[in-house]
């Protein structure tokens, strides 16, 4: 059932607003047939697509529970990501940037925000916006997750070097990066993404379901990066054992070598060699 109007972003494509059949009280942003977030309302807590559950236990985990973080979502949709970290660290700080103003409207008439919550929205390309964020919040973030789709597909413009090169000066000394990349046959896409952020970041790691990271599926990886200094929690990214355990599963986590085995002689990706995520094959999130 469609609980709002369909509205035409600046894109040319058309959003909604529809409710779960299968949860009570939850809905789904949905963008040219495409779901995109979903929100339980009556628990923001409760994570449905199997990424958002990955990168809601790297939340959980990396910071001691229940403690408030400072956090920058690259990519707003339904703001899933921002209500789960408010329902989970209450007190937290976060701005979210989304280049849709006529999304943003839509989502919060028809799911409002918590009126307690500290979310910032900036509208805008993300890569434009991180160009003119203000100097206090450089060394500031303890999490930026991008996650920018454009349709079903993330833009070549925010998967370079040069992209990333804007978001690392953001992170606290001890910061995390969280990227939701899409990919299917071979994961080109992701192993251009991961070569990327190990050019610039001393700790990468990929999580994902298993047939997802051979390759043999189109599906979502999340690949966590970060520079903090060995000896730190998040530097020895100990708690990795507990995010694979968080589920869902099956579940499958590369660094080191295997990550390594997998990036092979991929180069890292500058904005001459960028392109689009792949799109997914038609009829993948029908029922």
């Amino acid at each position: 059932m469609i609980l709002s109007e369909p509205v035409t972003l600046a894109s040319g494509r058309t959003a909604s607003i529809e409710a779960d059949k299968w949860v009570d009280g939850a809905i789904e942003l949905v963008i040219d047939g495409t779901p995109q977030s979903h929100v339980n309302l009556r628990d923001p807590s409760d994570l449905f697509f199997e990424y958002m559950r990955r990168i809601g236990h790297v939340i959980d985990l990396f910071r001691p529970p229940g403690e408030p973080i400072s956090a920058l979502h690259l990519g707003g949709g339904a703001f899933s990501l921002p209500r789960y970290v408010e329902a989970t660290r209450p007190g937290s700080r976060q701005q979210v940037v989304e280049l849709e103003s006529a999304l943003v409207d839509l989502v919060r008439k028809a799911a409002p925000l918590p009126k307690r919550a500290s979310i910032r929205v900036r509208h805008g390309d993300a890569r434009a916006v991180l160009g003119k964020l203000p100097a206090g919040m450089h060394g500031a973030m303890d999490l930026v997750v991008v996650d920018i789709f454009s349709g079903s597909q993330t833009p070549a413009h925010v998967s370079s070097v040069e992209f990333y090169e804007l978001v690392r000066p953001l992170l606290a000394p001890n910061g995390l990066v969280v990227v939701n990349a899409a990919d299917g046959t071979g994961l080109p896409f992701v192993r251009g993404q991961l070569a990327t952020l190990k050019a610039l970041f001393s700790e990468v790691v990929a999580v994902a379901e298993p047939q997802v990271l051979k390759g043999r599926r189109f599906g979502n990886v999340v690949i966590i990066a970060s520079n903090a200094a060995p000896g730190s929690p998040v530097g020895e990214l100990d708690w990795l054992p507990r995010l694979l355990a968080g589920g869902p599963h099956p579940a499958r986590l590369l660094e080191g070598r295997e990550l390594t085995e997998l990036v092979g002689s991929t180069r890292a990706v500058t904005d001459a060699t960028a392109v689009d995520s792949p799109a997914p094959s038609p009829g993948i999130f029908g029922a």
